[in-house]
């Protein structure tokens, strides 16, 4: 934790110094008044002196003012500071998010890549706010609430050491009991988060299979867990409250009865009392401060290590050194005996990739589900790397490739198309950021979206709701479509993009495609044996493994595989 915050809270040294400044100046304030009280009370009141008491009272006066300016100073600085800690700490792991492959992704989980930036974040700026603003006074007035005693009876002394071995025994248990439970809390928001964004995403999916019972009580386990760590937490951190105030009070009452002693004793004034129980009440508060610290210390540290795991994993997609930003000629794509396993997989989820998607041709994959298409066409555009061969873009490895370079070369539309809130144009725009309106609908056009969307109320300006749910499952898809296609890339990739239009829609938008894709390299993953049939080049994939390459009438003969999808999907005389 001290790594992480040493290394976000260096650009703010200078309100550091102001908020160490401040505090000393407060503190400073705060350890002369009870000693100003006391000349008061034996020099003043004890003689009827009220020249002593205006003046002093005076001087007092202006010290709370300073105490006053300075506690306000230092908390504004302290503020501020923590402040810019959440900010760039925030930034920090957006931008480290994403950096990463699908891989690191999935490590991770997006649940628990929101709750560390949201919630762990906000653990780490309220330690830093209360570090700033208490824990830099705390031991200031301890250590000068403790000589300032000792000034005014060193007899009272052993009361001092009593109280505070007390207090730090006490809060010494507490603090140990707490830190696996942070840690346990912290897990839990994660679940959580986890439920419930599982719950929200799949809603149409729980209600149509009637699980809203079963989802409720996962939801309440989840919730109970949670609310049980975060009761045995509070129930440790309500007990060091009245603990601590338990102590202040007795010491309070320890020091007024063997003041007395000492006073009556000749030993001791009035006023030296009154100012040593203020000295000892001090440093029971600072004591407390300081335990208030060590109550979100634990917390904190838990998160740091968190955040820092986020910040310290590498992606596993890191370009190289001397990345080439230029390629020669229109690009094309092959694949070279490319495989890719996922980490601690036993075998490959694809292997033995070998074959050439060229320009002007269209080149369909087809095959059962889980037969690794979807892992195929990902890593074109890198969103993982083939642990085995290369994968080329105009005859270089693209892990050679500039990442910005390559990404502006291929369209790529996923196998569940998504859109951010917005509008119709300002998604469209995310494919090229100056498209002008009229590429936007000839985009539109092309995708069989124009219709659709010229019937909305604002048309190009029409809101879009966070993930398209306020269009259908292909609308969204076709507007999707139409976003790849505004770039207007040499590398088109679809994955299983047209799955959710119906037939007619399906054949007039391939049939558009093929005017505006001419002269680019088409790679279509597909269901449907219609949407990829008059393709150049067909790739019939079975358990990660090529088991057939060619055109439509030469599969129907030759795969086995092939034939079965064509049998399943069409009549025979069809499949003729």
């Amino acid at each position: 934790m001290i790594r992480l915050l040493a290394r976000f809270l260096r650009p703010y040294a200078g309100l550091i110094l102001a908020v160490v400044a401040l505090q000393l100046i407060q503190t400073l304030a705060a350890l002369f008044l009870p000693s100003l009280n006391a000349t008061i009370i034996d020099d003043g009141v004890a003689k009827q002196d009220y020249g002593v008491i205006w003046g002093y009272g005076a001087i007092m006066l202006g010290v709370s003012v300073v105490q006053m300016a300075g506690q306000i100073g230092a908390t504004w600085c302290a503020v501020k500071a923590a402040m810019s800690l959440g900010r760039d700490l925030r930034q920090a792991i957006f931008n480290q998010a994403l950096s990463y492959s699908s891989r690191e992704v999935a490590k991770f989980g997006a649940p628990s890549l929101i709750t560390r930036n949201t919630n762990d974040v906000q653990q780490l700026q309220q330690f830093s706010m209360m570090t700033m603003v208490m824990i830099l006074s705390a031991p200031l007035t301890m250590i000068g609430g403790v000589v300032m005693a000792l000034r005014e009876d060193v007899g009272l002394s052993w009361l001092i050491l009593v109280a505070v071995i007390a207090l730090g025994a006490v809060i010494g248990v507490l603090v140990s009991q707490m830190t696996p439970l942070f840690k346990l809390m912290q897990d839990r928001i994660d679940n959580i988060n986890r439920v419930l964004r599982e719950q929200i995403t799949g809603l149409r999916v729980i209600r149509a299979f009637v699980r809203e019972p079963t989802e409720a009580e996962r939801f309440d386990v989840a919730n109970h867990e949670l609310a049980d760590t975060a009761i045995s937490v509070g129930i440790r951190m309500q007990t060091m409250f009245p603990v601590v105030f338990l102590i202040l009070n007795l010491s309070s009452v320890a020091v007024m009865w063997f003041g007395a002693f000492r006073i009556s004793e000749g030993h001791l004034e009035v006023g030296q009392l009154t100012a040593y129980l203020a000295y000892i009440t001090q440093i029971l508060m600072s004591v407390m401060m300081a335990t208030m610290m060590l109550m979100i210390g634990p917390r904190a540290a838990v998160s740091a290590g968190r955040i820092q795991e986020v910040l310290d994993t590498k992606s596993s997609v890191v370009p190289t050194g001397n990345p080439v930003a230029e390629l020669p000629r229109r690009s094309d794509v092959s694949f070279a005996n490319v495989a890719f396993r996922y980490p601690g997989a036993e075998k490959p989820v694809v292997r033995e990739l070998s074959f050439h998607a060229r320009l002007g041709q269209m080149t369909g994959i087809i095959g059962s589900t889980g037969s690794g298409k979807t892992t195929l066409v990902s890593m074109i555009p890198r969103l993982f790397d083939a642990t085995e061969g290369s994968v080329f873009v105009d005859g270089v490895d693209v892990r050679k490739l500039d990442p910005q370079m390559l990404w502006s070369k291929i369209g790529y539309i996923p196998q569940k198309p998504y859109l951010f809130t917005g509008t119709v144009a300002s998604n469209l725009r995310m494919g090229k950021e100056d498209a002008t309106d009229d590429e936007l609908w000839e985009a539109l056009e092309v995708a069989q979206a124009r219709d659709f969307v010229e019937k909305m109320p604002g048309q190009l300006e029409s809101e879009i709701s966070q993930g398209g749910t306020n269009v259908s499952g292909g609308q969204r898809q076709r507007l999707a479509i139409a976003r790849a296609l505004v770039r207007k890339p040499e590398i088109y990739v679809f994955d299983d993009a047209f799955s959710a239009l119906d037939v007619a829609t399906d054949a007039a938008l391939r049939a558009a495609l093929a005017k505006v894709t001419k002269d680019a390299a088409v790679i279509v993953v597909a269901q449907r044996i219609s949407t990829i049939r008059h393709a150049e080049q067909i790739i019939v994939l079975e358990g990660g493994l090529i088991v057939g390459i060619g055109t439509h009438e030469e599969l129907v003969s030759s795969c086995e595989t092939y034939a079965e999808i064509v049998e399943s999907q069409f009549k025979a005389e069809e499949a003729a």
